[in-house]
């Protein structure tokens, strides 16, 4: 019987260097075949995460548009075409804070609490307590009024026919309870009465607010101190990658809402969103 000799470490085998290539040659086939699988869901995460994104700036963009301009004072919204575009990519109007009505009789003849379109008034009663309201409605000094405004010449809040800068706010004295006593600075009359007696209020922060589509951005621009304006130096970029904007307004007929038509375009990487967006405005002053 011979004895059982155990073998060295030095006689064991391993894998040769032919096997491991093999292995290494199968492996990367393989991975080859997984990749070509996995790549589409991956590629298709990626395309559904870049939509996502380009949807949610242009509709945050279109939100804020039409959240600003339910605010416009009444015939204050136009449309401007600026070089090189052949589409309406200006959107401007003049915003407002609040509105209220005025007394249209005094509560005593000469009182004055009365507006008085005959005379350059600076003084009249808002039939309203102003502290009762949001704090972001409360009339301010240095607010602006407007009054009737048409959008046209003799009536355009832009021309300043139908505007007073409002230098005091009070509560008004007894017997009227529950009203604001307006101070204002007027040289000249308000052109016209409104027939429901009521007025607008621009705040001095925003005294004209545009959108300007330029450059392949989207601009807020804010103008403060003057309402001349026509879609002038942009302002903050409100969306980028801008491939196209188009703004239209239809507006003219006092009997019915105006009506603001934003079609919104942005690409990114071989990507387009498209947002077309309506917001019926206040018409009527």
């Amino acid at each position: 019987m011979r004895p059982h000799i155990r073998s060295s470490p030095l006689h064991q085998r391993g894998f040769t260097l032919v096997e491991l290539i093999m292995v290494i040659v199968i492996m990367g086939v393989i991975g080859g075949v997984v990749a070509v699988f996995m790549r589409s869901p991956i590629d298709a995460y990626f395309d559904s995460a870049r939509r996502a994104a380009l949807t949610d700036v242009a509709d945050t963009a279109v939100r804020r548009m039409a959240r600003d301009l339910r605010k416009a004072l009444p015939n204050s919204i136009r449309v401007t075409t600026l070089a090189p575009s052949l589409v309406p990519n200006c959107l401007e109007f003049i915003p407002t804070r609040t509105g209220g009505r005025y007394r249209k009789a005094n509560l005593t003849a000469g009182d004055g609490t009365a507006l008085d379109f005959t005379v350059a008034d600076t003084q009249f009663n808002m039939l309203g307590d102003n502290p009762a309201s949001p704090a972001d409605q409360q009339i301010q000094v240095d607010d602006v009024v407007a009054v009737y405004n048409l959008g046209i010449a003799g009536a355009s809040a832009y021309l300043g026919n139908n505007t007073a800068l409002i230098t005091a706010v009070a509560p008004a004295s007894l017997p009227a309870v529950g009203e604001t006593a307006i101070t204002i600075a007027q040289t000249v009359p308000f052109p016209l009465e409104s027939g429901s007696n009521r007025f607008h209020v621009i705040p001095k922060e925003e005294q004209v607010v545009a959108y300007v589509c330029t450059g392949g951005n989207l601009h807020r621009t804010v103008i403060t101190g003057s309402f001349v304006s026509n879609c002038p130096a942009t302002g903050p970029i409100l969306a980028a990658h801008v491939q196209n904007c188009t703004f239209n307004y239809s507006g003219s007929d006092l009997q019915r809402n105006g009506l603001v038509q934003i079609d919104l375009r942005i690409s990114s990487d071989n990507e387009t969103i498209s947002l077309y967006q309506e917001v019926h405005v206040n018409n009527s002053p």
